[in-house]
């Protein structure tokens, strides 16, 4: 982050000075919520967690080099005391940004957010230096502390926007206002919290409110595919720009298919020309993905054939989204447990589907290791259903689901679909998809592991490229 003296700090955040020797002390190290990150010259944020409260590290923090805490006690330490942590760390990093002006694009969509901020990122470090979030650090504590990573040398801040109701969005939009606003999709994630994907739209679209107006550099960036999205450019003043497979599209994929290890590739058309891209990704789905970035490097400078160029050496940054791992036995990995709705469930079905082609000359058969898509209210029986009838519809050799009530449904709706025998297995839990996986995969199969977060099917992957036992898991048997 930029140099700030203490004295600045508590100024901006309204906060008090306690136990500060010296209020012109600058912090010049990254400002961080984990003690164990600290550097020289850090500002430490001390939140009281569930599982743990900051304030009890804050000694230790200082010890090793914090100049002081941003805290909602005194802690014995230099800190600054103010009534509401997450409030004073978003006053700070708005200003922060506010100083720094640098292209602040920001983005979300009910999928895809953080593949798609990773390939932004990747883009955009081209065209000079970039800050961007590990993971999906997408809320209100994990953005601004993002944006503080940024200093005087950062040409392009990539910030990705979650959402759990209305008014989130434009909160986050708020502490660090973007020049470019990317809507990928609005889809059913989270929609047993938003109640419809009407409310979804509406949250999602507080982004491009949040635009300056076409005539101060604003740039709505929208999906042409998904109507939901498309019909958001009402609700800006921005410059709208099209992306996706629409003839009208301003940024658009044409000639789209999947090579015979299932990475997409196509032609690539911009407003200044096109060319081709073959990307490193799996899966169709990357394709959207990518003309969304790419309509942000456009808008940021870069030439079609730099654009191009980048996407297809472009590879994964963030974990457990379509991590592929080959086994020395010829076992394919798909690691893609950190996530699941029906959307991406969709696509990484089919992106398995394309990966397995390639290794039937061998015998290679495809397996679909299923977990529970988390909140989806009233319609989680029809989605985990049909997800499962999918899976039947693709000819998916096997499908394992993982967990209690809805991965029976996803077994039952493969089931119904005409998956009998032992195409369908359901599971109790991981450890015995592990004891089932081992005893049955041979070489050339491919394994696709997918689930909401809260199941854990990570540690099946893990299982099955480390071989070790499944940690945490509970003993369980095969329900066939």
């Amino acid at each position: 982050m930029i140099s700030l003296s203490l004295a600045e700090i508590a100024s901006i955040v309204g906060g008090q000075q306690h136990d500060i020797p010296d209020p012109e002390l600058q912090v010049t190290g990254p400002v961080v919520k984990d003690s164990r990150e600290v550097r020289p010259g850090s500002l430490f944020v001390a939140f009281a967690g569930e599982r743990a409260d900051g304030h009890d590290f804050a000694q230790r923090a200082v010890g090793d080099g914090a100049a002081a805490v941003l805290a909602a006690r005194p802690v014995g330490v230099p800190a600054i005391v103010v009534d509401d942590v997450i409030a004073a760390l978003g006053a700070l990093a708005r200003a922060v940004v506010e100083r720094l002006g640098t292209n602040v694009v920001a983005l979300t969509g009910s999928a895809g957010k953080t593949s798609t901020k990773d390939l932004i990122a990747q883009l955009l470090e081209r065209n000079g230096p970039t800050v961007w979030p590990d993971g999906n650090l997408n809320n209100e504590i994990g953005l601004p502390l993002t944006a503080l990573r940024a200093d005087d040398g950062t040409r392009h801040l990539v910030l990705e926007m979650g959402a759990r109701g209305v008014g989130h969005i434009r909160y986050l939009a708020a502490l660090t206002p973007p020049k470019i606003g990317v809507v990928l999709n609005v889809g059913t994630a989270h929609i047993g919290e938003f109640g419809g994907r009407e409310q979804i739209a509406l949250a999602k679209g507080e982004l491009v409110e949040a635009l300056p107006a076409a005539a101060d550099g604003g740039v709505a960036v929208l999906n042409a595919d998904d109507p939901y999205v498309r019909a958001m450019a009402h609700r800006t003043k921005a410059r709208t720009v099209l992306f996706g497979e629409a003839p009208e599209a301003d940024v658009r994929a044409e000639n789209v298919r999947l090579t015979g290890l299932g990475q997409p590739a196509f032609t690539l058309h911009t407003p200044s020309g096109c060319s081709d891209v073959t990307m490193r990704l799996y899966g169709e789905h990357h394709v959207s993905n990518a003309l969304a970035a790419a309509a942000v490097a456009h808008e940021s400078g870069m030439s079609v054939d730099e654009i191009a160029t980048a996407l297809s050496e472009a590879g994964t940054l963030s974990r457990w989204r379509m991590e592929v791992t080959e086994r020395a036995d010829g076992v394919t990995v798909v690691n893609d447990a950190y996530n699941a709705n029906p959307e991406s469930m969709r696509a990484a079905l089919r992106a398995l589907v394309a990966m397995g082609t390639a290794g039937k000359a061998t015998g290679g058969r495809t397996w679909a290791v299923l977990g529970e898509m988390a909140e989806l209210g009233e319609d989680a029986l029809a989605e985990h259903d049909a997800v499962g009838r999918l899976v039947v519809r693709l000819n998916v050799s096997k499908l394992v689901a993982v967990g209690g009530r809805e991965a029976a449904w996803l077994q039952m709706g493969a089931y119904n679909e005409g998956s009998w025998g032992e195409e369908s297995v359901h599971v109790s839990d991981t450890r015995a998809a592990v004891d089932l996986l081992r005893s049955e995969l041979r070489p050339g199969d491919v394994v696709l592991v997918k689930a909401s977060r809260s199941v854990g099917l990570e540690r099946v992957a893990a299982a099955l490229l480390d071989g070790e036992g499944v940690q945490g898991a509970e003993s369980g048997s095969a329900a066939r």
